[in-house]
C-alpha cells in the first residue's frame, strides 16, 4: 500500500517479498518466542516493521491513513479467507475426518489470531495503525495535538493491558465480527 502512495522504502530494502528470511527480527521472531518456548509461556513474537517513510507519500495524510488501515484490513479479509474454508472443509463429507476437524480447528484460530490482531492494532494509541489513522482524519490542528502524546503510548498500551481494558477494546469488537460471521453462516 504505501508503495502505492508514493513510498518505495520497503521495496528498495528488499522487504517487498514473501521470503520469510526478510522479516526476521532478532527478538521478537528468535530469541522472544525461544524463551517462552523454554519457560512454557504463551508464545509470542513479532516480525521485523516494515519500513514506510511517509515523507515519500504522494498526499500525506490521505496516504498515511491507507498505509495504517491497510494492516488492519488485511487481517480481516485472512479472518474472512479461514472463516470460508473452514466453513467448506466442514461441509465436505468426512473423507479424512480427523484431518478436516483439524483443519478447521487451525483456521477457526487464524480467524481469532488475525481478528485480534486487525483489533489491537485499531486502538488509536501510538505506535498502533489505529493511531495514524485518527491523526489522519482529524483537522491539522487536533492532529499536532494529539502527536504529543506519541511518546507516551506504550506506557499507554501496558496500562490497558494490566488493567484489562484490552479484553474490552479487542474482544468485544472480536465476538461482534464472530457473530456477524455467525449470522451469515461462516463461524
Amino acid at each position: 500500500m504505501a508503495l502505492r502512495q508514493g513510498d518505495d522504502t520497503a521495496l528498495r530494502l528488499g522487504r517487498l517479498t514473501f521470503n520469510p528470511l526478510a522479516h526476521i527480527d532478532p527478538i521478537g521472531t528468535v530469541i522472544l518466542p525461544a524463551l517462552c518456548l523454554w519457560r512454557g509461556l504463551p508464545l509470542l513474537g513479532w516480525a521485523k516493521p516494515v519500513p514506510v517513510d511517509p515523507a515519500n507519500f504522494n498526499q500525506y495524510r490521505k496516504a498515511m491513513v491507507r498505509v495504517a488501515a491497510a494492516g488492519p484490513a488485511a487481517n480481516l479479509l485472512l479472518c474472512v479467507a479461514a472463516a470460508v474454508l473452514a466453513r467448506s472443509l466442514w461441509s465436505l463429507p468426512p473423507v479424512l475426518p480427523g484431518f478436516q476437524t483439524s483443519m478447521v480447528v487451525a483456521l477457526r484460530y487464524a480467524m481469532i489470531v488475525n481478528l485480534t490482531l486487525a483489533f489491537f492494532n485499531l486502538i488509536p494509541v501510538h505506535p498502533l495503525d489505529g493511531s495514524r489513522i485518527v491523526s489522519g482524519l482529524l483537522p491539522w490542528r487536533w492532529s499536532m495535538s494529539y502527536e504529543r502524546h506519541a511518546p507516551y503510548g506504550v506506557a499507554i498500551i501496558l496500562a490497558l493491558l494490566f488493567l484489562g481494558f484490552l479484553n474490552y477494546l479487542v474482544g468485544v469488537p472480536a465476538t461482534v465480527f464472530l457473530l456477524l460471521l455467525r449470522s451469515v453462516g461462516l463461524a
